[in-house]
């Protein structure tokens, strides 16, 4: 591994392990990690495995251990949330052979403010053709195809025109990266709005711990309010469960929304639009489930 890659990103997945991942993915193993590569298996990644926050609401634990990451995404065919996501891929991607390592992002809110610190994992990942690539299969709406992690001007994407530029200082007046421009942090914005600042530091999985327990829980949290699954289609559009309001996002931005009101309807597009089979409609934690 190249220095400063995170040890957690060593490659623990077995052979049987990279054969099933790539399986859920629809995709073939690739000779070498180039960016060719990394490009394909980014967005069979959105395109298959959904961005949920199911478990907070079906009262699963959520554990960030790169092998229960990989029972749930691989084995249960689920989804999961940034943490979850970008971990399972990180894992995936570093046994195949590239150089990987997890960075922590505050996600820009509404007038700006910055989340919390940990509220975020992306990877950056290391071709053995392309440099060093942005690759985020978890953030939702978010870029289809792995960004230039050195490109500061404009990066066009099936999900928008992207930027990572150098931050600036925050609400406290501080610069991050100790004042160094190879060590500062990155600023990821989307068609002029900025998503979130971006730590180049590699950290473990652990260290989100506590960023995925403050998700989990919160009452700020968005993740608590309310089931939300969605995906990227083959043409580029998007599909949405959020509670029971079942939306088609057109590739053009156009939307169709329709509500649902029957569990077993659901459930089936559960299974039939994420292919994600449940026993039952996860229920809005601030809904009556006890906890």
């Amino acid at each position: 591994m190249t220095e400063g890659m995170t040890e957690a990103m060593s490659g623990g997945i077995n052979s049987a392990g990279v054969d099933a991942y790539l399986r859920r993915l629809g995709a073939d193993q690739p000779a070498w990690p180039t960016l060719d590569a990394l490009r394909e298996l980014h967005l069979r990644h959105l395109l298959t495995v959904p961005f949920e926050n199911l478990s907070i609401h079906l009262g699963e634990e959520i554990v960030l251990e790169e092998k229960r990451l990989l029972d749930k995404v691989v084995e249960a065919r689920r989804g999961g949330f940034c943490y979850e996501l970008n971990g399972a891929f990180g894992a995936l991607l570093a046994a195949l052979g590239y150089d990987v390592a997890l960075l922590a992002a505050r996600v820009y809110g509404d007038g700006g403010r910055l989340g919390i610190p940990y509220d975020h994992l992306a990877l950056r990942v290391r071709t053995v053709d392309g440099g060093d690539r942005l690759a985020d299969v978890g953030f939702g709406d978010h870029c289809h195809l792995p960004l230039a992690f050195g490109e500061r001007g404009e990066q066009k994407d099936p999900g928008g025109t992207f930027r990572i530029v150098e931050a600036g200082p925050d609400a406290a007046g501080v610069r991050g990266g100790h004042g160094t421009v190879e060590a500062a942090d990155l600023d990821v914005s989307r068609d002029g709005r900025p998503v979130y600042r971006l730590e180049v530091r590699p950290r473990t999985l652990g260290d989100f711990t506590a960023g995925a327990w403050w998700h989990s829980t919160s009452p700020a949290s968005h993740f608590t309010r309310s089931p939300v699954c969605s995906r990227i289609t083959e043409d580029g559009g998007r599909i949405t469960l959020s509670g029971r309001r079942f939306t088609v996002t057109a590739p053009d931005g156009t939307r169709q929304e329709r509500e649902i009101a029957a569990d077993d309807e659901v459930l089936a597009l559960y299974r039939d639009r994420f292919g994600i089979a449940l026993d039952e409609v996860p229920t809005a934690r601030g809904a009556g489930r006890p906890r």
